[in-house]
């Protein structure tokens, strides 16, 4: 119990390979993954999701102890322990992947958790967290991801240059989204294979990383709206490149 307090922090999740899932999706999610290590349930989470926890290691304990391990407002009562998936960027450039997203420097853990979950939906090969951006196994990522964080590889890199280096040998085109692109969305060739960028809430990319890809593209917007936040401009970005290489047969 002790043990898995400590996997609430970022340097304990490190130090011992592991994380936690909270909630019954995420727990289904973490066992059909083959991730889950134990289980921390309260005595009514166990009866309430008996079939889900059959065949897992399954710890009873007090709804103050279940509180302690919880880090939302209501508790579910049923918290595991999970490993840390072992995916890496020479693996998902090994599949010759057709759509990637890179977050840099990104640091909402609600904004992540939705960027992964746009990039399994629209069938994206990976999420890479690059520079210093949020851990993707912090619990509100997890929770906002519903469950896609075990659909798609999430791979944490920190050196953004070698990033895009390597994506861009493996024949991936380097898109970055900027306010001041020389490309429009509209006018983009999306349907190469594809990695984007998406930069910080506040500030967006910098001008070095933007420098460093292919293109830098924005998103035409004919209202008043200044600019998007990080997750709306990757859902259009996406859907568009999901759209386009789909019509293409890709």
């Amino acid at each position: 119990m002790a043990a898995a307090v400590k996997l609430q922090r970022h340097t304990g999740r490190r130090r011992a390979g592991r994380f936690l899932a909270e909630g019954p999706n995420l727990v289904e999610a973490a066992a059909r993954r083959g991730l889950v290590v134990e289980v921390f349930a309260t005595e009514a989470a166990a009866a309430r999701h008996a079939e889900l926890l059959a065949g897992l290691v399954v710890h009873e304990v007090t709804e103050r102890a279940a509180k302690a391990l919880s880090e939302t407002v209501t508790p579910s009562g049923l918290v595991a322990v999970c490993t840390l998936p072992d995916h890496d960027v020479a693996a998902v450039l090994a599949g010759r992947p057709q759509l990637v997203v890179v977050a840099v420097d990104l640091s909402e853990p609600g904004n992540a958790g939705t960027l992964i979950r746009l990039a399994d939906a629209m069938g994206a090969a990976a999420v890479v967290f690059a520079g210093h951006s949020v851990d993707p196994y912090n619990g509100k990522v997890l929770r906002s991801s519903a469950g896609s964080i075990f659909a798609v590889p999430v791979v944490v890199a920190h050196d953004t240059a070698a990033v895009i280096s390597g994506l861009r040998d493996a024949g991936l085109q380097v898109l970055a989204t900027t306010l001041d692109g020389e490309l429009s969305l509209d006018d983009a060739a999306l349907s190469a294979p594809t990695a984007w960028l998406f930069g910080a809430e506040a500030q967006g990319l910098s001008p070095e990383v933007a420098a460093l890809a292919d293109h830098r593209v924005t998103i035409p917007m004919t209202g008043s709206a200044e600019s998007l936040n990080v997750a709306a401009a990757a859902a259009i970005c996406l859907y568009q490149s999901a759209r386009v290489q789909r019509a293409a047969g890709n």
